[in-house]
């Protein structure tokens, strides 16, 4: 099980946690209030700082109400071991309506993931795949 530090840096940051058992998520709130206005993106912050090992990423996902009730979605998604700032979130509006974020509110969830570090190897030639070089809808409908 991956450790992770939290620190608080804002007095009306909340500490994250799962909101259901087997919840693959941790509940990251807004530590500010925000009208988020049609097709507008903002910053959001926290109030919170991580720390964990290096063998481990923190990956930002949509909260699946917001999205799919309100149009809200995340953007900029990675949160990497070494860094120690605030974690902003950056939430875009694709809706027609103003959404209201309060302090407190559930904003984003926070997956913590092992990441497998890739050899980068320059080469010529790649294999040969049934697929090749087909791109968007190359597989069909």
């Amino acid at each position: 099980m991956a450790k992770v530090k939290v620190k608080k840096i804002k007095p009306a940051a909340i500490i994250p946690k799962y909101a259901q058992p087997g919840d693959a998520g941790l509940d990251i709130c807004s530590c500010e209030d925000y009208s988020l206005r049609p097709g507008e993106r903002h910053s959001f912050f926290t109030g919170l700082a991580f720390e964990f090992s290096e063998k481990y990423v923190g990956l930002v996902w949509d909260k699946g109400g917001m999205a799919h009730k309100h149009g809200i979605h995340c953007l900029a998604g990675v949160l990497d071991s070494s860094y120690r700032g605030e974690l902003v979130i950056v939430l875009l509006n694709t809706s027609q309506q103003v959404h209201e974020i309060k302090t407190g509110d559930k904003i984003a969830q926070l997956l913590i993931q092992p990441v497998e570090r890739a050899e980068i190897i320059e080469t010529k030639t790649l294999s040969e795949t049934a697929r090749g070089e087909g791109r968007f809808g190359s597989t069909g409908r």
